[in-house]
């Protein structure tokens, strides 16, 4: 069991991919937190039950979990969340950072509220347990976060424009996480994770692309993800830090980040004309189509 005698902690586990990793978490031998509101999709209501439900599941099978109904959007909530954690679990080794809701609206109709409630509880509600984790991890000199990120922020989708600015700033947010804190064997990745969950279900179908890509979409089970998010909480991942796995079905993506591919320069120095006239013709073959998740990712899952 790779996670024998570790503790961990994953937000949004009531339900789907959260779920999942939860009770792989469990089944790796690993004593786990499992955190949700339990609210709906939008962020409205709460309800306990999904969490006990999960920590039930665990402890039928032997395990040992906790669970944990606070609000990650929270700065105090997740410094609680990690406290306790740490007074009734005994430690913590790993966060995952699965915590996440939608509002999806085309871009010039999306509210203020749209906005915030996404960039809340996806971008700022995994700074916030992260930060309450780091405490802990730079103490004992040991550590790994896992966060959600996304094709839709990776790619580019309709209608998301929230969630989209939200799942890229998470891996900026990875990123920084890795690099301030490699000096004290913290390790921070995020996933990419392709699975048919209640928040996918909430998407309304206008046409029969959609349809048929939803079809598609029913065969990518939540248990899928899994397994690449305990591989990457585990030492058999010490070497694997600030990178962006996709997770889809039978595959594993390993994504690329942001750098130069193409220079231009001048010695005279340049002005708008001579960029309109001599720079974007020259980018002009290796600038990035304007094509949607979907799209991209348009073969079968394997």
């Amino acid at each position: 069991m790779i996670l024998k005698g570790k503790v961990v902690l994953v937000t949004g586990a009531g339900r789907g991919v959260g779920r999942a990793i939860a009770l792989e978490a469990a089944k790796a031998g690993a004593a786990v937190a499992v955190n949700d509101l339990g609210v709906g999709i939008g962020g409205d209501g709460a309800d306990a039950g999904p969490a006990q439900e999960v920590v039930k599941e665990i402890e039928a099978m032997g395990g040992r979990a906790i669970a944990l109904t606070k609000s990650v959007a929270s700065w105090n909530d997740a410094h609680e969340m990690v406290a306790e954690t740490v007074d009734r679990l005994g430690g913590l080794d790993g966060l995952v950072n699965n915590a996440g809701n939608l509002r999806d609206v085309i871009f010039h109709k999306m509210t203020e509220d749209d906005f915030d409630a996404v960039i809340n509880v996806h971008l700022k509600g995994s700074f916030n347990m992260a930060r309450a984790a780091a405490n802990v991890f730079k103490e004992q000199a040991s550590g790994a976060m896992v966060h959600m990120t996304s094709t839709s922020g990776l790619v580019g989708n309709f209608g998301q424009a929230n969630y989209s600015a939200a799942k890229l700033g998470i891996v900026a947010l990875s990123k920084s996480i890795a690099l301030d804190m490699a000096r004290f064997n913290v390790r921070s990745n995020c996933i990419a994770p392709f699975a048919w969950t209640r928040m996918i279900d909430s998407i309304p179908i206008t046409n029969v692309e959609q349809a048929q890509r939803v079809e598609k979409l029913k065969k990518l089970v939540p248990e899928k993800v899994a397994p690449a998010v305990i591989a990457l909480l585990s030492d058999g991942a010490a070497d694997v830090n600030a990178q962006i796995l996709g997770v889809r079905n039978n595959e594993i993506y390993l994504f690329s980040q942001n750098r130069p591919i193409k220079t231009a320069h001048t010695a005279e120095g340049w002005t708008p004309e001579t960029v309109i006239d001599r720079v974007f013709p020259q980018f002009k073959q290796d600038f990035y189509p304007m094509v949607r998740s979907p799209e991209y990712f348009s073969w079968d899952p394997v």
